[in-house]
């Protein structure tokens, strides 16, 4: 049979994890409103238009991809992440001393070094001048 002080004691143990139990809930609620604002920020963006967008390094394409993320997950993620992606490019191409990605470049020749297209064609023939002219 179960006491009172048993149950006391059982129950006064049990209050750390139900405090952990609330904290994890009081947690999960304020990570949905936060990502509820964020959507509701980023449907704000919807409303610019591509020169707006493109001032802050986005486009229409990039509002659409995070929209389509899932409900649960941060839409501006996405957006931050596209906006650093232009930006560094941007910086890279802007700046000829910018040291390269690390490994090859990428070749347009192919690699057996030849071309599919058959055999070449001759050299065109030099119009001789004319004396006199």
């Amino acid at each position: 049979m179960i006491t009172p002080l048993v149950l006391c004691d059982a129950v006064l143990r049990g209050v750390p994890a139900l405090g952990r139990l609330a904290a994890a809930v009081m947690k999960r609620v304020k990570q949905a409103r936060e990502i509820m604002r964020h959507r509701r920020e980023a449907a704000m963006l919807a409303s610019f238009n591509d020169r707006m967008l493109s001032d802050i390094g986005l486009t229409r394409g990039d509002l659409n991809d995070a929209f389509a993320e899932p409900p649960w997950r941060d839409p501006t993620a996405v957006l931050v992440t596209r906006a650093r992606e232009r930006r560094a490019a941007r910086r890279r191409a802007a700046s000829p001393d910018a040291p390269m990605p690390p490994g090859p470049s990428p070749s347009i020749v192919p690699p057996d070094g030849g071309c599919d297209a058959g055999p070449r064609p001759a050299a065109p023939v030099a119009l001789r001048s004319r004396p006199g002219r």
